[in-house]
């Protein structure tokens, strides 16, 4: 493996993590051919086969997954290197991949502008999507830390609660349940509730509450995103069960209303979590800290 460059590493790393020439191709802005290159002189390098066909999917052979698992040390120890070396340097800089929960979209992003406003120099990189999604790219070491709901339970991980975060029911304006004093959760039995998609964490809460009070939701539309299914509840196409933290602009504007439903708010509580085996760069232990010590006042200011 000595011949081995990084740059084949590092195709080889993406291709394998997601078991697609195409989407590695995708991600890395090169042809699938240029991937498939790279691939076959790794190969050929190794001298075995790193993935095999069979039918339409790819899978990694037991020499690719052993390969796979020193490859993301090798890269991490480089990423590591040159954060000590710029630590070295007296440099404040480096570079924090950043992957949040899609509930958290809301305030992240200003979250990641306050940190910057004290660290100008640190790079950063954010990833939003589901919870599902989030835990596999900690547990794959493609991000440094994540902010989520609840920590992935089948991860070694470390994690840190910061904030409490509220989950509430919410109507459009129109709908008759607005404003009707200590509702419970039967009264609900009959509302069509458009509900996040399997793998979110707002869905696994929602779920889990219902549940306790033995009722059984009908579910009316299942939707990826949290601006739609708050635009779908504006329209008066059913009630829905989402975190306190989405809402600001539309119950400013009157658009929305929390219903007041027995049990609610649910409250979940806010993680910071990085993999155990997760070197803390300079850069990565500054962040680490900021969100412990000032985003908790920082979410107060959204709800």
């Amino acid at each position: 493996m000595r011949n081995a460059t990084i740059r084949q590493l590092q195709i080889f790393s993406v291709a394998a993590s997601h078991l697609s020439f195409a989407r590695a191709a995708e991600k890395l802005h090169l042809t699938h051919a240029a991937i498939s290159l790279q691939i076959k002189q790794l190969e050929d390098v190794s001298g075995t086969l790193l993935f095999e066909r069979i039918g339409k999917r790819v899978f990694l052979t037991e020499a690719g997954e052993i390969l796979l698992a020193h490859t993301r040390q090798i890269l991490q120890s480089l990423k590591e290197a040159d954060e000590a070396l710029l630590a070295l340097k007296g440099l404040k800089g480096g570079r924090i991949a950043v992957a949040v929960a899609s509930t958290a979209e809301y305030f992240a992003p200003g979250l990641l502008a306050e940190f910057r406003k004290a660290q100008a120099d640190v790079r950063l990189r954010l990833l939003i999507d589901n919870r599902e999604t989030v835990s596999r790219l900690l547990a794959n070491n493609e991000v440094d830390l994540a902010i989520m709901g609840r920590p992935p339970a089948d991860l070694d991980a470390i994690a840190i609660a910061f904030a409490p975060h509220p989950l509430v029911i919410v109507a459009g304006r129109e709908h008759p349940l607005v404003g009707a004093p200590g509702l419970a959760v039967e009264d609900l039995a009959d509302e069509t509730l458009i509900v996040r998609e399997a793998g979110s964490g707002t869905r696994s809460a929602m779920e889990e509450f219902f549940h306790e009070h033995a009722i059984r939701p009908r579910i009316g539309m299942e939707m990826a995103s949290n601006e739609a299914i708050k635009q779908a509840v504006v329209a008066g196409l059913g009630i829905s069960f989402i975190s306190a933290h989405t809402l600001g602009l539309e119950l400013a504007a009157g658009r929305l209303h929390v219903l007041d439903v027995e049990g609610t708010p649910v409250m979940r509580r806010w993680h910071i979590v990085r993999h155990k085996s997760k070197h803390l760069t300079p850069a990565l232990g500054a962040f680490w800290e900021f969100v412990i010590e000032c985003a908790p006042a920082y979410l107060r200011t959204l709800v």
